[in-house]
């Protein structure tokens, strides 16, 4: 089959783009504005064209025929952490979303955010997005999927949006959840922790689900930690403490709770170990809080890929 081109937006540090790059697809480019995050796609693929851009000065035109538009539009507008203004929300860019798709034009539609989108308060919002969708040619759905359903040691429910022109779109469907189980918090960290000679084969009994969702991604939330007082009681009952993020792993004579370093989160979130964040503590656990799991996009991906290669 052949490359398949996509065009991705919001791309933050590349979770999404990670995943679909693993299906298959080839990014033409990667619009982003926040310089940091920028940072981290340029040192992971120097190749890729990255554009530190506001989504609403962007023009796709010159990207018209691109197989796929994707992208994480941002998620305060809905999220039940604020106070889903939704599309009164000045950040809401799904607007901005779907002018880019009128211009680009592509043969298929992936848009993710938080799963508060899916509550019945934004219902007439998400026919409003089908109604425009369709159009402009496109026939598209929700969907809930959680990460823990693709591999990943974390609940993450997202809403994910696929839209195809509608003679494709009969031959999408949407992945089937892994007949393997998601590893436990304990199995996905114990080496990590025991990177500085902790041993930490009792703690890892102890973490013995899935982590609740990473959070902590917005600016307005201040410096690195696992989220308000209710995540933090969450993190607490897999004996990891959430009050801040550590420098590094656990000292060989260490006691107590321990914290999570903002490497053991990215892989919470199903990035792989040799994915480098660029910045410093708070910047880079910013990054990791806002990702979507390279997992789950590559499982949506495949999908779409199948569907458009028929």
């Amino acid at each position: 089959m052949k490359k398949l081109k996509s065009l991705e937006l919001c791309a933050g540090a590349g979770g999404q783009a990670l995943g679909l790059e693993e299906a298959g697809f080839d990014h033409v480019c990667l619009v982003e504005i926040d310089k940091d995050a920028c940072a981290t796609l340029r040192l992971n693929r120097p190749a890729w064209n990255v554009r530190e851009d506001d989504l609403h000065e962007f023009s796709a035109t010159k990207y018209r025929g691109v197989d796929l538009v994707a992208g994480g539009v941002p998620c305060p507008p809905f999220s039940k952490a604020g106070k889903q203004l939704g599309a009164e929300d000045e950040r809401n860019l799904f607007d901005e979303a779907l002018r880019i798709v009128q211009e680009a034009a592509p043969r298929a539609v992936m848009l993710e955010n938080v799963r508060g989108l899916l509550d019945p308060v934004f219902d007439d919002y998400r026919q409003s997005i089908l109604k425009r969708l369709d159009k402009l040619g496109y026939t598209g759905e929700w969907k809930l999927i959680n990460a823990n359903d693709y591999g990943v040691p974390q609940l993450r429910p997202r809403a994910i949006l696929v839209a195809l022109r509608k003679d494709l779109w009969p031959r999408f469907a949407w992945p089937s959840a892994s007949p393997k189980p998601a590893p436990t918090v304990g199995e996905a960290l114990k080496d990590l922790m025991e990177e500085n000679g902790w041993n930490a084969d009792a703690w890892a009994q102890r973490a013995n689900t899935i982590a609740p969702t990473l959070v902590g991604g917005s600016k307005k939330h201040g410096g690195p930690d696992l989220g308000p007082t209710r995540a933090r009681a969450a993190w607490a009952k897999l004996d990891v403490e959430g009050t801040t993020i550590a420098n590094e792993a656990p000292a060989a004579d260490f006691t107590g709770r321990p914290r999570l370093t903002v490497r053991m989160t990215a892989r919470l979130q199903g990035f792989p170990d040799s994915w480098k964040l660029w910045g410093a503590k708070t910047t880079s656990y910013r990054q990791v809080g806002n990702a979507f799991p390279p997992p789950v996009a590559r499982a949506v991906g495949l999908k779409i890929k199948e569907a458009l290669n028929g």
